[in-house]
């Protein structure tokens, strides 16, 4: 029963990745950053639990940021970058730089860190629990992504500004959080 808890919270952990790489992934064309963002997401959903098990309540009253105004930067980060590249006219393929893959598999993943913090309470193995998070969300990454490419060759321009839209879902749900 505890694995089969563990596979239901890798995946909801991984709904904002496979959210998020799906408006990522209508701009990205280029097979080797759809992998290393898969990849980098995995990681950092490996590392995050852990470090939020290890150090998650001293860092939270140490630095005391809200995460869910942390989050609403981020995606709103994300969601510009995505306009600027909507209305630049260039016809070269979007590509991620290592600073905007780092923000991103942070951003999705800073919710591991803080299930990082209770996970004692639900399994002892917090290495194969953070392994199952880890394959899931780059599964879902993977995945959101190549929805997205695909859904770009279908649908064009369309597609990234409905992309576009969901970042900013994303982002203003986190600023209702942290207004609430």
């Amino acid at each position: 029963m505890k694995i089969l808890s563990i596979i239901l919270i890798a995946v909801s952990l991984s709904m904002d990745t496979f959210s998020l790489a799906l408006s990522v992934g209508t701009s990205l064309t280029k097979r080797k950053d759809i992998l290393f963002l898969s990849l980098l997401v995995g990681v950092f959903h490996f590392f995050m639990p852990l470090l939020g098990n290890a150090f998650g309540n001293e860092i939270k009253h140490f630095f005391n940021i809200n995460p869910n105004l942390l989050l609403f930067y981020l995606f709103m980060f994300i969601a510009i970058e995505m306009v600027i590249d909507l209305f630049s006219k260039s016809e070269k393929a979007f590509s991620l730089s290592l600073w905007q893959a780092i923000l991103f598999a942070f951003s999705v993943s800073l919710d591991s860190f803080t299930i990082g913090i209770g996970l004692k309470s639900i399994i002892n193995d917090i290495i194969f629990a953070s392994f199952i998070f880890m394959i899931t969300s780059a599964f879902f990454t993977y995945l959101g992504l190549k929805i997205g490419v695909y859904s770009f060759k279908k649908m064009g321009e369309i597609s990234k500004i409905i992309g576009i839209l969901i970042i900013l879902f994303l982002a203003f749900k986190n600023l209702w959080y942290f207004v609430d």
